[in-house]
């Protein structure tokens, strides 16, 4: 990890950096927001490239299809990013065996500077709200290998269909409470397990998958640094991150312990590329402070890619709960690839 002199002048540069931000900028945007460059704040990576982005825009055929929309609403080329989601209900859904992955396979090949980013859950039953014992003795059975063979056919699947460089988020918000792969009943047994997931896949010939490793932002149920597995079995070290809780500036969600400085840090200190697989409005409402500062982080730190969640009550585009929020994504959408 950085020191904490490094981390204090990782701080307070980004106190001013956001005071600029807020209070001026040479450019308005509709609804009276005003709107700046990203400001360069002591990236991670800081001769890396502006983050390439995207948006979460819903399942299937529909979903692939409003890719090109989302580029059209913002009066730019398609992003150049795909988001999708695996379901967890049952083996066969994270195995990969629904059509919508043949679709996102076939949206990748259309061209070659695409990043599908494709969300894994680690058990089946994975919104059930199973109980802690239940998770324990699941975790347990996956650290043994027990479930390999799903994830094995999962990464001969992505092969098959021309997909083979494709993002893996794999567990993700495991700090949290939502999923039924959360690392806190059992953390030894998560770790083991994501290892042996990460071991099956890489073994499938063709594979040029990259795991990221990506907690919610902030502290949540556990630590994540107590879930990471090591650098051996993560490519990219990822957070979801979202506009909650209710009444926390941006600046505190940039300075909370394990949030996104702390990732920063973190991602620094291990050598690894930094994502934001998900982030977005949530429960502070039409925020384009948020907005502002969150892009603005973005910019400064060059992740390998972010994603929005596009829909209510977080997005942008198909939420028109959000004006100024949109606005201000727009205004400073320009500077993304």
């Amino acid at each position: 990890m950085a020191s904490h002199g490094t981390r204090r002048t990782l701080q307070a540069l980004f106190t001013v950096a956001v005071a600029l931000v807020l209070l001026t900028g040479p450019a308005c945007v509709p609804g009276g927001e005003s709107s700046l460059r990203p400001a360069k704040v002591a990236p991670a990576h800081p001769s890396g490239p502006p983050p390439a982005y995207g948006a979460y825009v819903g399942y299937g055929a529909d979903a692939v299809r409003r890719v090109a929309g989302f580029g059209a609403w913002l009066g730019r080329p398609e992003p150049r990013v795909g988001h999708a989601y695996l379901p967890g209900d049952h083996w066969s859904d994270i195995e990969g065996a629904s059509g919508d992955l043949a679709l996102w396979a076939q949206w990748r090949r259309a061209r070659q500077d695409r990043l599908l980013v494709l969300n894994v859950p680690m058990l089946d039953r994975n919104e059930a709200h199973l109980p802690d014992s239940v998770v324990r003795v699941e975790l347990g059975e996956g650290a043994s290998g027990r479930y390999d063979d799903h994830f094995r056919t999962l990464a001969q699947r992505l092969v098959q269909l021309g997909a083979a460089d494709t993002e893996i988020v794999l567990g993700w918000e495991m700090n949290g409470i939502t999923y039924t792969h959360r690392c806190a009943p059992a953390p030894w047994s998560w770790k083991r397990y994501w290892t042996r997931i990460v071991t099956a896949m890489r073994s499938v010939p063709g594979q040029q998958f990259r795991f990221d490793f990506t907690p919610n932002r902030g502290h949540d149920a556990i630590p994540w640094t107590d879930c990471y597995p090591g650098d051996r079995y993560v490519d990219v070290i990822g957070m979801d991150a979202y506009d909650a809780p209710q009444g926390l500036p941006f600046s505190e969600q940039l300075t909370e312990p394990y949030g996104l400085l702390a990732q920063a840090d973190f991602a620094r200190a291990h050598h690894k590329p930094i994502s934001y697989p998900e982030w977005g409005l949530f429960d502070n409402g039409d925020n384009p402070t948020y907005m502002r500062g969150m892009l603005t982080w973005m910019a400064s730190q060059h992740p390998l890619y972010q994603t929005i969640s596009d829909y209510c009550p977080h997005g942008v585009w198909r939420c028109r709960d959000n004006p100024k929020s949109s606005a201000v994504y727009r205004a400073l959408t320009d500077h993304q690839p």
